[in-house]
């Protein structure tokens, strides 16, 4: 089987310093634009049930954390990704003059396992600075608390009993669910979307996609992972929801016995139109700097 060439970012510490603001910057984009979407999918899945956790009304509570976590997430996992990779590869024709290099990777399931691994390092990453976003803002969003700032002021009491330890652990609450849902999830969206650019640059001859192709690509890339793992949505919201700590796995079981699979796709219209939606404007801003930076115009 022939081997894959394709465009990479090369190691160096320029480049990092772009693609980090970059990813920055789209994360917060993204977020934002879409967190009404956001919001009502969380009180779909919500234990209260839609109406309850204050259905169509609010629909901007907890946005707060969501512009302060937003940032630092997106910059994590592009940093970690574009590190993981450049690490990973086989370096096979490197131009010293340009932000990038030529890459061959011996077998298609090779390039998937590559882009799989440093989707998963990067998710990773970014989780540390997402979990206590996403705890603020979901309990903002479920209408247990008026906004981010009474959300996050009610887990600093924790401190009263468990000192600052309790304060981490309700800060973290759900951190594993939530690599559980996004490791997943970005396993599948980002080798999806790496393979479907090298598709289309293969199909048209050149070397790389347009801004507009990868917008698409990570919109259907979105979708497709979004829709796969809604299950594991399902239960990091409750998770970080639930009034007493609670595994993952307790929590699956606890759904699907008295809800029944019905309940694991709550939400899934909502998750799909903002992870479909993000994916556009996430990886097509992405690819705009990644092109920009083939061309030297950065």
């Amino acid at each position: 089987m022939m081997p894959i060439s394709y465009l990479h970012l090369k190691d160096e510490p320029g480049v990092s310093v772009i693609v980090t603001p970059a990813g920055a910057a789209a994360g917060t984009l993204v977020d934002i634009s879409l967190y009404p979407i956001d919001t009502l999918k969380t009180r779909l899945q919500s234990a209260g049930g839609f109406v309850a956790s204050g259905g169509f009304r609010g629909i901007y509570a907890g946005i707060g954390s969501v512009a302060l976590g937003s940032a630092p997430s997106g910059a994590l996992f592009f940093l970690t990704y574009e590190w993981a990779k450049s690490t990973l590869r086989a370096r096979q024709n490197v131009n010293s003059s340009s932000s990038f290099e030529v890459v061959t990777a011996t077998t298609p399931a090779e390039t998937v396992l590559q882009h799989m691994l440093a989707a998963s390092l990067g998710e990773t990453a970014a989780c540390a600075a997402r979990v206590p976003t996403e705890v603020v803002k979901q309990r903002a969003q479920a209408g247990e608390f008026r906004g981010s700032w009474d959300a996050f002021q009610a887990m600093l009491s924790q401190r009263r009993n468990g000192g600052m330890a309790g304060v981490w652990r309700e800060l973290y609450r759900g951190w594993g669910s939530t690599v559980a849902r996004d490791v997943p999830f970005t396993v599948i969206q980002f080798p999806l979307w790496e393979w479907l650019k090298v598709w289309r640059c293969r199909q048209l001859g050149k070397d790389e996609v347009s801004v507009g192709e990868s917008a698409v690509f990570g919109s259907i890339s979105g979708a497709v992972a979004a829709g796969l793992t809604t299950p594991l949505d399902v239960v990091k919201t409750r998770v970080m929801l639930a009034r007493e700590r609670v595994g993952m796995g307790v929590m699956f079981s606890k759904v699907w016995r008295e809800e029944g699979s019905r309940a694991m796709f709550a939400g899934l219209g909502p998750r799909l139109v903002w992870i479909s939606g993000g994916g556009f404007v996430f990886l097509g801003g992405y690819q705009f700097v990644f092109n920009a930076l083939a061309r030297g115009r950065l």
